[in-house]
């Protein structure tokens, strides 16, 4: 029968031998038998363009999704941090009276005696011109810390609340008040 079948073959173009039978024409073309009819095996089967590949990306609905949530996230975090920076400035003001007391104490163990409110902080800085002038001064700080509202710390000698007062009026800059706006000093 394979004789049958060889003696019958036409070359139909240099690539390509077609048969008589379906099935063979079918194997021939790579194409399962399932899938074309046998009922017209000589005809071109159909070709489809391949498909574009999809290209990465988000729709606008994820999107506007995410961009939701950043802000739900954002409402809920953002009055924490606010709060927290008020904490640290505060905490900042702390250390900052902290060191000004300790180079005070300095002071007064070199000179007997505090700066007068007159010679100001200015002392730990500077050789006082005005008052009393220290025997045995040397600069006791580098220089002058703002608090952290960017004011310059308030200095009394002698002070109300102990021998010398070193404070900060808060973020509101004047005396008195509650939470970040209270005075901040070395009594506390």
């Amino acid at each position: 029968m394979t004789a049958f079948y060889r003696h019958h073959q036409t070359r139909a173009a240099p690539d390509i031998v077609l048969h008589t039978t379906p099935h063979r024409m079918l194997r021939i073309l790579r194409i399962t038998p399932h899938i074309a009819p046998l009922t017209a095996p000589l005809t071109a089967p159909r070709i489809t363009p391949p498909k574009a590949p999809r290209h990465g990306g988000f729709t606008l609905i994820e999107l506007l999704v995410v961009l939701v949530i950043i802000g739900v996230l954002g409402a809920l975090i953002v009055p924490n941090l606010f709060s927290s920076l008020d904490d640290a400035r505060v905490t900042a003001a702390r250390t900052d009276i902290n060191t000004v007391t300790q180079a005070l104490k300095r002071y007064k163990l070199d000179n007997q005696r505090y700066p007068s409110s007159e010679q100001g902080l200015d002392a730990l800085v500077r050789k006082p011109t005005v008052g009393a002038v220290p025997p045995n001064w040397k600069p006791y700080l580098d220089k002058l810390p703002a608090d952290p509202w960017a004011r310059p710390y308030q200095y009394l000698s002698p002070g109300v609340r102990g021998e010398a007062d070193v404070f900060s009026f808060g973020a509101d800059g004047q005396p008195g008040g509650e939470d970040k706006n209270a005075d901040i000093g070395n009594w506390q």
